[in-house]
């Protein structure tokens, strides 16, 4: 796995300079791979055992996260926010990486179209009230991203509409990075061809037969128009406080890994830390003594 802190952080985030190019990525790439990997045979095999690896990491510095905002009222939170076309991995993303987690200081939210409640708020507002509390790991499977990738593919608002709502997303998200949120934004980006592949999976099993959704086929019809939403999207609001990561996502295995550590690169560069405690530890073995002492409670 990298060496480097940040090194693959630094391989797959959109910056603007050189301009981002979306169609320049490919599906199917490895960046930041240890090159034995794909000599050696078994990169599924290979994969697990790194993703096992890092989701130690990930679950001990989970814990100093929530022990920080228990004992210390540490504001900070961390956000992973994943986007994707249909098929793209966000569920198998989520079960992967954030299975090592304690599910107490988990939240994980997947939204759908918004409802009438939803609907009568600013796009926003939805979003607002899902961000996790101090001290928790939050996973976004789908965002407030939609407003500016379906909803402008589908026409749903007018152009006006969706034009204004990069600002607003980027004003929105310094707002939560000020408040404590590191923000992790991960596009998982699949080629056409192996959207086809798992579409023809789902209908060829019996058991993933319900994933699928004939709404999907009409989507993929408008793939380029899509594509086109997700460039900008990325390249206007990947910022210094808040940047996206495109993760290619064709081969699941290189995909798990770099999701795991892209988040694992981010908690360490948190510098987290168990709090300290506000009592004085030999008092407290001292008095645990005597306690049992007293209620001749059994050594």
């Amino acid at each position: 796995m990298p060496s480097r802190e940040g090194e693959l952080r630094s391989l797959l985030a959109v910056r603007s300079d050189p301009p981002f190019d979306l169609a320049a990525v490919d599906p199917r790439a490895t960046p930041g791979l240890p090159p034995s990997v794909l000599l050696d045979g078994d990169p599924k095999g290979w994969s697990r055992s790194a993703v096992a690896a890092i989701g130690g990491s990930l679950a001990e510095s989970q814990n100093k996260l929530y022990a920080s905002a228990k004992v210390a009222a540490d504001p900070r939170r961390v956000l992973l926010v994943l986007q994707a076309m249909d098929c793209g991995g966000k569920d198998g993303t989520i079960r992967t990486v954030a299975g090592a987690l304690n599910p107490q200081g988990l939240r994980v939210v997947a939204f759908g179209p918004p409802t009438d409640v939803e609907r009568r708020h600013h796009f926003l507002w939805r979003v607002a009230q899902a961000v996790p509390p101090a001290g928790a790991i939050g996973v976004f499977n789908r965002s407030h991203y939609e407003d500016v990738l379906a909803a402008r593919v589908r026409g749903l608002v007018p152009e006006r509409t969706w034009q204004r709502r990069y600002d607003e997303i980027n004003e929105f998200e310094a707002g939560l990075v000020s408040g404590g949120v590191t923000l992790i934004k991960v596009m998982l980006h699949i080629s056409a061809d192996e959207q086809r592949e798992r579409l023809l999976a789902r209908l060829d099993d019996p058991a993933k037969r319900w994933k699928f959704d004939p709404a999907d086929v009409d989507e993929r019809a408008r793939w380029a128009d899509y594509q086109a939403a997700y460039a900008d999207a990325l390249a206007r609001c990947s910022t210094p406080a808040a940047p996206w990561y495109v993760v290619p996502a064709d081969r699941k295995w290189y995909r798990n890994w770099a999701v795991a550590t892209l988040t694992r690169e981010t908690l360490d560069g948190m510098a987290l830390a168990y709090p300290s405690v506000q009592f004085d530890v030999p008092e407290q073995r001292r008095r645990l003594a005597e306690a049992d002492e007293t209620g001749a409670v059994p050594g």
